[in-house]
């Protein structure tokens, strides 16, 4: 996050170094099993898009903001201890979902579950043909929902790196429309996205053609969070809908790519 603040100027929260000068602190107290490691963040100054707000012009932003986080994971030399999360297919949607398996997403039935797995494989099908060049998978933040963003004076930050690690670099792209992927603004959205991302970064057609790819990856990879995650709020209030949405979803991409 220091790197990519001094090097790229995409604003992040900084780091606070504790009296020892180091960012890490790990704290103990009696009513722990065990130590707990501690960071502590600045304050940033900004306000979270939302929704029912006109986003074209955020989603500009976000393109570029995007794309200069992933210049600099392109060139930004990873220190040897570094190691963070992988979202390529096996750990997405394969067999060692970091978020558990999509077969266990919330209202799942037998008469959805052919539907989704017919689905499942088309995604696995085209990203193993998309491939993981060096231009198109690397470091990436992996969660650029509205709710990881904020806007002050028309700059969008960005916050809650948890997620960063290694994937596609488009999947940043997909996780934008976190939560409201079967809007009929999404499109657009996404368009303006790539036309942002476009002016710092290079994005072929055929890459930009494969967006949709990664809106729907997202899609399904939330959809098994909430089956992993069901005592959350936020899955308590998304997912008895987000089955029927992600099938009509479903139906939509494999009639244009399946």
């Amino acid at each position: 996050m220091r790197a990519l603040q001094a090097d790229d100027g995409v604003h992040t929260p900084q780091a606070i170094p504790g009296k020892d000068g180091k960012d890490i602190q790990t704290v103990s107290h009696p009513s722990l099993p065990s130590p707990r490691n501690c960071v502590l963040f600045e304050f940033i100054e900004g306000h979270e898009p939302r929704q029912d707000h006109a986003l074209t012009e955020p989603f500009k932003q976000l393109g570029e903001v995007t794309a200069r986080t992933h210049e600099h994971s392109r060139k930004w030399k990873r220190p040897s201890y570094f190691e963070r999360t992988v979202w390529d297919f096996e750990h997405s949607l394969g067999g060692k979902p970091n978020w558990g398996p999509w077969l266990e997403g919330p209202d799942m039935t037998p008469a959805r579950r052919p539907l989704l797995q017919r689905l499942v494989d088309a995604i696995e099908k085209r990203l193993k043909r998309f491939g993981q060049g060096p231009d198109r998978y690397g470091l990436i933040h992996a969660d650029f929902r509205l709710a990881n963003l904020l806007i002050h004076k028309g700059d969008i930050r960005v916050i809650d790196f948890d997620d960063c690690g290694l994937g596609w670099f488009l999947y940043d792209a997909g996780t934008a429309v976190s939560f409201f992927e079967h809007k009929p603004e999404v499109p657009g959205l996404i368009d303006a996205w790539a036309e942002g991302y476009r002016r710092v970064r290079a994005l072929p057609k055929e890459d930009e053609a494969e967006l949709p790819t990664f809106v729907i990856l997202r899609r399904v990879i939330l959809f098994a969070w909430m089956g992993s995650h069901s005592e959350t709020d936020l899955a308590k209030q998304e997912g008895p809908a987000y089955a029927e949405g992600t099938c009509e979803m479903a139906e939509i991409y494999l009639s244009r790519f399946a």
